[in-house]
């Protein structure tokens, strides 16, 4: 099958490097239609890609005759819509993470593509880098015996003088960095770990100070911008509204208890302990991203180190990994890959995670 894309937030941190290996992908897919809010982009990337349509009007993408498939890749706000229209449009679906602004609009995405022919894929790539693949190897063939702690850190340190973009503002991003990191920090444990959360306690705030507000910008935009300037230079600031800190403690379904530590904050810095160590009664796993390592503690025994990884970027994700899911459903309906069922037990997990930190008190993922 040749995949026909209608691609939605096209001009975005996370649409153009995508847009770019769709183009380089080979054979696979071709750019059909795009959508963009701002036009000059839009137009930047209606040249690159060769598209027939480039338009701010959303619906014209999805209703394409010859779309078969729509990437959405707007802000969190923008995928319930849209979503469900590609749906009764007979598109099949790319939906960035987090699915949608709650759980409930995540379970209406996932219930119209479950009953339907069409196949879905949510960008969950953590779980395709080499590290956290060899770990999940070593959990799944028991050579840490029984799980019973884990621990991960996710920080993306940002520029201290990074502008503010939608992903600062709560009513149009889901859960801040819960929903942002934690999305993909909660998936690859489920997956590595074979288990699911029951109940979480959090704790969620703003680190970080007001940020230049210099209009409509996108990420790439914001990071160049700060990486450049400082605070100083901004004639105008705005508060974030979307946490870009958050501490979660978990419990599994199988008794395994866990903390996760996710933030944006510039302050807090990666590099200086290994991303996610896993604790079972036979070892210990530390899996360090950065470096592509990873180093196993035996009891009485000093650290070995097992194995380093490459740490280079993913091959083209499309090519070797979205495309042969999605084949792979349409044609079998074998689904080893992530997809909109996986987007919604995230989703769960970070609503009850952004529910507890309002709450101040444990929350049971049943609840949602």
């Amino acid at each position: 099958m040749q995949f026909k894309l209608g691609i939605l937030g096209a001009t975005g941190y996370i649409g153009v490097p995508y847009r770019k290996e769709i183009r380089e992908a080979s054979g696979d897919a071709t750019i059909i239609a795009l959508c963009a809010r701002r036009k000059a982009p839009l137009e930047q990337a209606a040249r690159e890609d060769g598209g027939l349509l480039a338009t701010t009007k959303w619906q014209e993408v999805v209703e394409h005759p010859e779309v078969n498939l729509v990437l959405v890749a707007t802000p969190d706000a923008f995928h319930h819509e849209a979503v469900l229209a590609a749906a009764a449009a007979g598109k099949h679906m790319i939906c960035e993470k987090p699915l949608g602004m709650n759980v409930a609009e995540a379970k209406a995405m996932w219930n119209v593509y479950r009953d339907s022919p069409l196949a879905s894929f949510v960008p969950y790539w953590t779980r395709y880098l080499p590290c956290f693949v060899r770990a999940r190897e070593i959990v799944q063939a028991g050579d840490l015996g029984t799980i019973q702690s884990v621990m991960y850190r996710w920080f993306n340190p940002r520029p201290a003088a990074i502008p503010f973009t939608w992903r600062d503002d709560a009513s149009v991003s889901s859960a801040g960095s819960i929903a942002d990191v934690g999305s993909h920090a909660y998936d690859t444990m489920r997956w590595i770990l074979n288990q699911e959360a029951t109940e979480v306690l959090a704790h969620a705030t703003v680190l970080t100070e007001a940020k230049p507000d210099l209009g409509e910008v996108n990420l790439t935009e914001a990071l160049a911008w700060g990486s450049g300037h400082t605070i100083k230079n901004a004639s105008t600031t705005r508060a974030g509204s979307a946490n870009d800190y958050a501490s979660i403690s978990f419990v599994m379904n199988t008794g395994t208890v866990g903390t996760l530590i996710l933030s944006h904050a510039s302050s807090i810095r990666k590099g200086l302990a290994p991303e996610l160590e896993l604790h079972g009664s036979e070892g210990s796993l530390a899996v360090d991203r950065n470096a592509g390592s990873l180093t196993l503690v035996r009891p009485g025994s000093s650290p070995e180190l097992l194995v380093t990884l490459p740490v280079d970027k993913l091959p083209n994700r499309f090519e070797e990994f979205v495309f042969p899911a999605l084949r792979s459903q349409l044609e079998s309906g074998a689904v080893d890959h992530p997809h909109l069922a996986d987007g919604v037990k995230v989703q769960r997990f970070t609503d009850a995670a952004a529910l507890s930190s309002k709450k101040g008190a444990w929350v049971q993922l049943s609840e949602l």
